[in-house]
């Protein structure tokens, strides 16, 4: 059977459905079922017809809009490839954002002495190993709270240092409480997360509303529920010097940046956007007091 015919009826499907990237997921969900990456389906003009039912299969449930990560089962960070599905966040291209800042902060620094970089909220460990991955000579930890993600990420975490990667520590805890992480306070160089920030009464399409785990997304009534004590917390665990970086909601930069500022334990607050100009991280470095 023609693959090409297939893509494209597929890809009418999906823009029929609502989906915001139609060509795009009917071809990775092409090259999911023939095992090769999309730039090498023109490579491929024929496929069978149970490779033809199967592809339709996915087709139909990208239509009702599971996510195309959940059908596939893998999402990436950097140059690393996470095991996703129903219980966790699945990270989304704008956190590479945030991974890249991290490692030109890590390069920056040339640290005498092995970095220690946190991921807090680290839902399947993306953030965290990723940096691993990157920099073999950090010492990572990641924290989470939902035992459901936590498990995806302890997932792999297993399945990296299995190829290879520097093992990262992975701990059970609530970013907001006073104690978490104590062990490390005023030691850490770099901290990154992708809380939960989504006012709850954003109007969210069905791949994320039905289907991310609500803990990883909403943050109270404002969004800011998790992000404002998470900055205390962020201020108790960096060393004089050390960098962060907090994702949020594209409302919420100057919101965020005030957060920083009104600690009085910051400096350097920068706001970043995203490719689009939409405001999406802060950075900012803890002062030397």
């Amino acid at each position: 059977m023609p693959l090409r015919p297939a893509i494209l009826e597929a890809a009418r499907s999906l823009a029929a459905a609502g989906v915001h990237s139609p060509q795009a997921d009917a071809e990775f969900l092409a090259a999911h079922i023939l095992e090769v990456e999309r730039p090498r389906l023109a490579l491929i003009p024929m496929v069978t017809t149970e490779q033809l039912e199967r592809f339709r299969a996915l087709v139909s449930r990208r239509a009702d809009r599971v996510p195309l990560q959940h059908l596939t089962g893998v999402a990436s960070m950097g140059e690393v490839d996470l095991e996703v599905g129903p219980g966790v966040f699945v990270p989304r291209p704008e956190t590479e954002l945030v991974f890249a800042w991290a490692l030109a902060q890590l390069e920056a620094a040339g640290h005498g002495h092995p970095p220690i970089v946190v991921d807090l909220c680290t839902g399947s460990g993306a953030l965290a190993l990723a940096i691993a991955h990157a920099r073999p000579d950090a010492v990572v930890h990641a924290v989470e709270l939902d035992p459901v993600a936590r498990t995806w990420a302890r997932r792999n975490a297993d399945r990296r240092a299995a190829q290879g990667d520097t093992p990262i520590t992975l701990h059970a805890g609530d970013v907001t409480d006073p104690a978490v992480l104590a062990e490390l306070n005023g030691r850490v160089d770099v901290v990154v997360a992708n809380p939960p920030y989504i006012p709850v009464d954003a109007a969210l399409d069905p791949e994320v509303a039905d289907h991310d785990p609500h803990l990883a997304l909403f943050g109270g009534p404002d969004g800011l529920s998790v992000i404002a004590p998470m900055i205390t917390t962020i201020a108790r665990l960096l060393r004089p010097g050390g960098v962060t970086a907090v994702e949020h909601d594209d409302s919420h930069g100057s919101q965020v940046a005030a957060l920083f500022d009104g600690t009085g334990r910051f400096v350097d607050i920068v706001e970043h956007p995203d490719l689009t100009g939409r405001a999406r991280f802060v950075a900012a470095r803890r002062n030397e007091r």
